[in-house]
């Protein structure tokens, strides 16, 4: 049997490949994705702008879905809204107008008056400024209005018979004011210095020392909105040079609770923690800004600053409120944008925050949100990172979105009862992220596991089975395994001689090989089998691997009457073909040789070269029976496990036989058809006659034997097959042991001398 091993190396290295595929590919995959998320990690320490606009967008929503309820009204905005303006005049009034305004709101029996406006010039409308300015006045008038007390006092009288917080304003410039003696709130401050966390400004722009000195309080007013304009935090405490400055709204309260300090709570590394007023506390983040939980536009919170002079307020809306006189004209240009309005009065920014802090409505960012954020999104990442290849993609997405909704969920309660924000977007994106890309990588890896084994398999499978097995690759298990399976063996007889013929033609040799390979390859494949290689003239195959075959032994069998009847028309073909062209006919005969048993199949050769094959005891019979069936005169010897696998065939046993290399002997048969024939009354006949045959033999009644080896032939003829070979051998043996009878011990076995 000539052998020719021309495609195995390239096989090899296509399984070489498939194998570190299966090992490699995936674990850098997930390797690749732990890399992604120390980076994602990462980023969310350093927290870029893009994500801090992404986790307060979320919040806004949040506020959006749920605002705060107005249980009652603290506050009262004093509004200088277009009805007053166009009453009274542009702003600025007269400040005998606004102390006018302080006046009845102090009669009414306001508790603090918190102006969210600045008087940094003295009114140019003071008698005595007139006097100074307006030319042509009899000196008598002039010395009279001279005599009268400014607008300037006579508001900063009024101021100091009240409760009143100006407003201040801070500047990113340093302005002409000398503030340097300009009075400030005490702020006690518990813990490290928070100068270096706090919102620095160059200055501040205050009111005139007349009305300063007047004022019960002072407080900035300053609201800036972030990136996107939305006012989401205002600060409550801020730095202006070297000074600490508290917010309007915080000076206000200061005021309502005759406080002379205000203790500020810092830590060593985390900034402000919160501000005390008395029993009021108010929470911060670490530059001291307040989160402000908006409730929706509310009117009822606003009086005109006309009807309070012409008095027609209510008086149950100025008594004991905390009073803010500001502003919703469009005009004065103190408009702002917050989670739920894109033009909301500042001043009602104020109102809100005093709201808060007064009924603990407060929104709060914990200081170790950040850590539990990154922990959640650490786990949830790993979580990815394990599950997609465990339990697959899709039991993972719906874990996957058991997450998203228990994340949100939970972030959704803190906020709707705890009025606590934490982030859930970032883990949630991390997850999801991973998710995305584990399945990706996932279902690359498993796309080149596919293209892998269809290159592998493709020439050695059908399609259908490639197919399936490149569908679930696991089913290969490449480190080897123990499997029952049947082992075909079928090589061409004489093909040394035929060979020879084409010396001086190697092409026409090789064509002759491939029309012999070729027809019994698709046959293999079409019923299951797998090629293990190609040797030459000899076909190796085996089947129920890589898939299981539960009929691995029949479909075996059916494989090899197939072979048999293809070679038959081959021969057909290769005698017409010869025949037309004057050429000598060389008809090809096969002998098959298959066994069952178990054996390992798997990788077998070196780290760098292998092949997947199969070895065992089983492997080297059936190599063994291919080989007897020259010597029996049949096509198609079959080992005693395959024959009782595939009960339903015709077969006759040949010989109990100890093959080369064995020492046990083994019983062997000859397959001759499928089912029908076993069924056939002439192959019934036949059989229980070439037993007789065989029993008489092994009884050593060699006269017996012979009349059933008559009749067998006779038998065989009727039945349409060509058994002289085998009964022609029987003559031989029956004539040699009447010559030399075997001796009473022997046991009908027969000893091979040939493979």
């Amino acid at each position: 049997m000539a052998v020719n091993e021309a495609e195995v190396p390239a096989r090899k290295r296509r399984f070489s490949g498939l194998v570190k595929g299966m090992r490699g590919s995936f674990g850098s995959g997930r390797l690749i994705a732990l890399l992604v998320l120390v980076a994602l990690v990462a980023l969310r320490v350093v927290d870029p702008v893009p994500l801090q606009m992404l986790r307060v967008k979320t919040f806004d929503i949040y506020q959006r879905i749920k605002p705060r309820e107005i249980t009652e009204r603290p506050v009262t905005i004093v509004d200088l809204d277009d009805k007053s303006l166009r009453e009274i005049g542009q702003w600025p009034w007269p400040r005998t107008t606004v102390a006018a305004l302080v006046d009845r709101l102090t009669a009414m029996g306001a508790l603090v008056i918190g102006f969210d406006v600045v008087f940094a010039e003295p009114d140019r409308l003071s008698p005595s400024t007139i006097a100074q300015t307006l030319p042509g006045l009899d000196s008598a008038v002039r010395q009279h209005l001279g005599a009268m007390p400014s607008n300037d006092q006579v508001l900063a009288n009024s101021i100091a018979q009240s409760r009143v917080v100006l407003g201040m304003s801070a500047r990113t410039s340093k302005g002409e004011q000398d503030n340097s003696s300009a009075p400030v709130s005490s702020v006690a401050v518990i813990g490290p210095d928070p100068n270096p966390w706090l919102n620095r400004y160059a200055d501040v722009l205050r009111n005139i020392d007349v009305l300063d000195q007047a004022a019960a309080g002072r407080g900035l007013f300053n609201i800036a909105g972030e990136l996107d304009g939305i006012v989401r935090r205002v600060p409550m405490l801020a730095l202006a040079g070297d000074t600490r400055y508290l917010s309007l709204s915080a000076e206000m309260l200061r005021v309502a609770t005759q406080t002379p300090t205000v203790a500020v709570r810092t830590a060593e590394q985390d900034g402000v923690e919160k501000l005390a007023i008395r029993r009021l506390l108010i929470k911060t983040d670490a530059q001291a800004q307040t989160w402000v939980y908006f409730s929706r536009y509310d009117r009822e919170k606003y009086v005109s600053a006309l009807d309070v002079l012409n008095g027609t307020v209510p008086a149950d809306k100025i008594a004991n409120h905390l009073i803010l006189l500001g502003t919703s004209a469009v005009g004065l240009l103190d408009i702002k944008s917050s989670p739920l309005d894109s033009f909301l009065p500042g001043v009602e920014v104020h109102a809100n925050i005093l709201e808060n802090i007064i009924q603990q409505t407060q929104l709060n960012r914990p200081r170790d949100a950040v850590g539990k954020e990154l922990v959640l999104t650490a786990l949830a990442g790993l979580a990815m990172i394990i599950l997609v290849p465990l339990a697959g993609a899709r039991l993972t997405v719906v874990i996957l979105a058991v997450f998203i909704l228990g994340t949100l969920g939970v972030s959704w309660w803190y906020f709707a009862h705890e009025l606590t924000l934490y982030d859930p977007v970032y883990p949630v994106l991390t997850a999801v992220m991973l998710y995305m890309y584990l399945t990706y990588s996932n279902y690359a890896r498993e796309e080149a596991q596919k293209r892998q084994v269809r290159d592998a398999f493709s020439r050695y499978m059908s399609p259908a089975l490639v197919e399936r097995l490149a569908e679930d690759p696991s089913r290969l298990k490449l480190g080897g395994e123990m499997r029952d399976m049947t082992l075909l063996f079928c090589d061409v007889r004489g093909f040394t001689t035929i060979s020879e013929q084409f010396s001086d033609n190697p092409e026409g040799l090789t064509r002759l090989i491939n029309r012999f390979l070729t027809p019994m390859t698709n046959v293999i494949l079409d019923r299951r089998g797998t090629i293990d290689k190609y040797m030459g003239d000899c076909i190796m195959a085996f089947w129920n691997a890589p898939l299981d075959d539960a009929e691995h032994a029949s479909n075996a069998c059916r494989s090899a009457l197939a072979m048999v009847d293809c070679m038959k028309e081959v021969n057909v073909e290769l005698k017409a073909e010869a025949d037309a062209k004057g050429n000598r006919y060389f008809p090809l005969n096969v002998g098959i040789g298959l066994n069952s048993g178990n054996v390992c199949v798997g990788n077998m050769g070196s780290d760098q070269r292998f092949d997947y094959s199969v070895l065992g005891d089983s492997v080297n019979l059936a190599s063994r029976l291919e080989g007897q069936s020259k010597t029996y005169g049949v096509t198609v010897v079959i080992g005693e496990a395959t024959c009782h696998e595939a009960p339903d065939f015709a077969v006759l046993e040949l010989d109990l036989i100890k093959v080369k290399g064995k020492t046990l002997p083994v019983r062997i048969f000859t397959l001759l058809g499928d089912a029908t024939m076993a069924a056939s009354e002439a192959f019934v006949a036949l059989r229980k006659a070439h037993e007789q045959m065989l029993e008489a033999y092994r009884a050593q009644q060699w006269d017996r034997s012979e009349q059933a080896k008559v009749t067998c032939q006779q038998l065989a003829v009727a039945a349409g097959l060509s058994l002289e070979g085998l009964y022609h051998l029987y003559d031989e043996r029956l004539a040699a042991y009447r010559a030399a009878p075997p001796g009473e011990d022997w046991d009908g076995v027969f000893t091979a001398t040939s493979k």
